[in-house]
């Protein structure tokens, strides 16, 4: 107490001599962090919300993926060996690897198996790793191990299928306990299954080529039936054709042989379009139809008998023998005539407008002996638009090929 008094009293005789003497006290600044939030975050419509009142505020970090000019993979790439170069302890690691992994689509590398490779060997080596079992069990570091999960997830979700060179970098990281590696066996399990399980395999990358594209959609749509075949049609070789661009035809000769015995009397019809997906690439298509032939089906159910069927058991040996299916002789069903009407043939177009499916028409009827329409009536074909399940009649497509 006495220490300090002596000191109370040394400050006050030495501010009473300055001020005798006509020197100026040195003033001592303050800084006012609140009015600096204030003027920074003024454009800021987030600011208000934030709430932080007088305190001070953490130092803003540059996004260097946002920012960057040139979006591509060598630039990524570029930017993953900076930030590991820059510090040897690598901090921020996590943050830096999420940041990455959302603007992986704007560099166009979402599909790159190498990329991912790269942002995994950012990890710090041998710091993670479970040393008894419960840190194994407990997830030791779960911050960076979910954050390797998370990207793992994200190859999942893009089709992205993982080496065993990952299957090393990993083990390096997390050891043979971590939870990443898990995640990792159980990927190598289940994606090569699903990758090899659908029956028209793809090249991978698709091609850009929207024509080429759509040679790999309808043909896909006509394997069923093998004998099926795929032309491709120029509407340039139409004297008045409206669309100058590419048709892509699929018909099969049972196709066209139902063609020649549908009835003259009842419409064709041209729906579409429809969607379909080859990889991350959606083409639109249309078909050619007709209402179903109720009678023809009608017959062929009062045939068919089921061989199952218990209900009703005729015994042979008392009175009439029950009917045998092999003595019966009838028209076959094809598998283009469904329920809800019969399968004609099926095109995309690359502008998928009413003018090309009208030069369609125009070029099947060149192409296919069964377009030759006979007699004096023509044939009106009606396009109906499909968008969001609803049926409108649209434009009505003549063609009278009369002799």
């Amino acid at each position: 107490m006495l220490r300090r008094a002596q000191c109370l009293l040394r400050m006050h005789s030495t501010g009473r001599q300055s001020l005798c003497a006509g020197q100026r006290v040195p003033a001592v600044l303050h800084r006012n962090y609140s009015a600096d939030e204030t003027n920074s975050n003024s454009g800021n419509p987030n600011a208000k919300r934030a709430g932080t009142g007088g305190s001070k505020s953490l130092p803003a970090v540059r996004n260097v993926f946002a920012a960057a000019q040139d979006k591509t993979k060598d630039t990524y790439l570029t930017m993953v060996e900076i930030f590991q170069e820059r510090d040897v302890h690598r901090r921020n690691h996590v943050e830096f690897i999420y940041a990455a992994l959302k603007h992986m689509p704007d560099f166009g590398v979402e599909n790159d198996l190498e990329v991912y490779k790269a942002l995994i060997n950012v990890m710090p080596k041998g710091k993670f790793i479970p040393t008894n079992l419960f840190q194994a069990e407990f997830m030791h570091y779960p911050k960076q191990q979910q954050c390797i999960i998370d990207l793992l997830e994200q190859m999942e979700d893009f089709g992205v299928m993982p080496d065993y060179e990952m299957e090393a970098m990993l083990l390096n990281v997390f050891g043979n306990k971590g939870h990443p590696l898990r995640k990792y066996w159980r990927m190598m399990y289940w994606m090569p299954k699903f990758k090899n399980l659908s029956p028209w395999p793809l090249p991978n990358p698709v091609p850009d080529d929207t024509l080429e594209i759509a040679k790999l959609a309808v043909e896909r749509m006509c394997t069923v039936d093998l004998r099926s075949q795929i032309n491709v049609f120029d509407t340039k070789e139409l004297k008045d054709a409206v669309d100058e661009t590419w048709i892509v035809s699929g018909m099969s000769p049972e196709q066209s042989k139902l063609l020649r015995e549908h009835s003259r009397q009842k419409a064709l019809y041209i729906e579409g379009p429809f969607h379909i997906w080859i990889r991350n690439r959606r083409i639109n298509y249309f078909t050619l139809r007709a209402d179903a032939d109720t009678e023809f089906l009608a017959q062929l159910d009062e045939r068919q008998l089921d061989e199952d069927d218990v209900s009703h058991i005729e015994v042979p040996f008392f009175g009439r023998p029950p009917p045998r299916r092999h003595n019966q002789l009838g028209k076959l069903r094809s598998v283009h005539q469904q329920d809800d009407g019969t399968i004609f043939a099926i095109c995309a177009t690359g502008t998928s407008t009413k003018d090309s499916l009208l030069s369609w028409i125009r070029l099947l009827e060149g192409a296919w002996q069964s377009f030759h329409w006979r007699g004096p009536r023509s044939v009106q074909v009606h396009i109906h638009s499909a968008y969001q399940g609803r049926r409108d009649r649209g434009t009505c497509l003549c063609s009278s090929d009369q002799q």
